[in-house]
């Protein structure tokens, strides 16, 4: 299921690229481009992908201009050849050609992150693990990058600091142990009352993963670095009773041996940090 994007925010980050691009006016367009000339142009993809940030480009061409027309002739979320045409837009050529560059980097992006990770989701299938992303997004694209690993078939680890706890190794130095930085979390919480927030634990070593399963009150553990070995060795004795992820230095080269390992989740901090922009074109027909 595609997931939806209705947030302010998205609106916001459109209104701050388009000023930050046109500034004081589009000098090209206004100087070479009769105002009342109207054209056809395609949106076209040069390049085998998932299409995502369809909505956001309609929205960027809706804020220069609500005359201009986009008829998407790809869902949001299909695989498409090179050669493609993704959309047909009708509209004003000074306005089509302003907003132009600001549509497409939010299309190159989405669509970039998506295709790398379905990717990963296509190296893993049949495994029964999850591909994750992390909170290695472009500031102030959070929503954004999320949505698109969503839309290439992956799954949204947790949006910020305030929507889960994860109790990592500098956590775990500054309290001394993984015991005593568990049981802070859980004195903090009751004592604020909070309730349903899951608490992940970050492992270095085999020893951590067991001093973590003698802990009460965490959800997940994962871990971090692992070699394959070592991590079968955690999933055998976690056995099914907390949740599992693996983390670390994970490529389209080695997600497959991890997912074999039988852990649960495999989080990628290259679906986000690392992506290609997709290769797409807007060119005008008449």
């Amino acid at each position: 299921m595609i997931p939806t994007i209705d947030d302010r925010s998205v609106l916001r980050l459109i209104q701050i690229a388009l000023a930050e691009d046109i500034g004081t006016g589009d000098l090209t367009s206004e100087s070479l481009v009769d105002p009342k000339t109207s054209v056809h142009c395609i949106l076209l993809a040069k390049d085998q992908m998932v299409l995502a940030g369809s909505p956001i480009a309609g929205l960027v061409f809706g804020e220069v201009d609500r005359s201009i027309l986009c008829d998407w002739k790809v869902s949001e979320g299909s695989i498409v050849e090179s050669g493609t045409v993704l959309a047909h837009l009708h509209g004003p050529a000074s306005s089509i050609l302003t907003a132009e560059r600001t549509a497409l980097n939010f299309l190159q992006r989405m669509s970039g992150v998506a295709s790398l990770t379905r990717r990963y989701v296509e190296k893993i299938e049949g495994t029964g693990a999850t591909i994750l992303d992390t909170r290695k997004t472009l500031p102030g694209w959070r929503l954004l990058d999320k949505y698109a690993v969503k839309t290439g078939g992956g799954e949204n680890h947790r949006m910020g600091l305030y929507d889960m706890v994860m109790v990592k190794d500098n956590h775990i130095a500054a309290h001394g142990s993984i015991a005593g930085a568990v049981n802070a979390v859980l004195r903090y919480f009751e004592e604020h009352g909070i309730t349903n927030v899951k608490i992940e634990v970050e492992t270095a070593s085999i020893n951590q993963v067991q001093e973590a399963l003698t802990c009460e009150g965490i959800s997940r553990i994962m871990f971090d670095n692992f070699s394959t070995s070592d991590m079968e060795i955690g999933v055998a004795l976690v056995d099914g009773r907390l949740e599992t992820e693996a983390s670390g230095g994970i490529n389209l080269d080695s997600v497959r041996s991890v997912a074999e390992t039988g852990v649960q989740y495999i989080s990628v901090g290259a679906l986000t940090h690392s992506a290609m922009a997709a290769d797409i074109s807007l060119d005008v027909r008449g």
